[in-house]
């Protein structure tokens, strides 16, 4: 594995990472090493790629209801992959 150092980072930036890691329950690298891969992949490549485990459970933690209908569930499903 490649490692890569980031200097002269916005702390805005890095607090907003911060933010978005504690919400998916990840260290700050994890949630980069996601965001990276999530952006840098061309979409024609990532579109042989199925949601991994992760992704699906991050979308249930905002998706946070306990309550919800099937179907719309589903569609939001379909909708975070082609959004992502």
């Amino acid at each position: 594995m490649a490692t890569l150092t980031i200097r002269n980072l916005d702390e805005n930036l890095k607090q907003k990472l911060r933010e978005q890691a504690g919400s998916r329950g990840v260290s700050m690298e994890q949630q980069a090493r996601s965001l990276l891969a999530r952006n840098v992949v061309r979409p024609r490549e990532k579109s042989k790629h199925p949601l991994t485990v992760e992704e699906i459970l991050d979308f249930g933690r905002r998706l946070g209801k306990a309550d919800f209908d099937q179907k719309s569930l589903t569609d939001d499903l379909w909708s975070f992959a082609e959004d992502d």
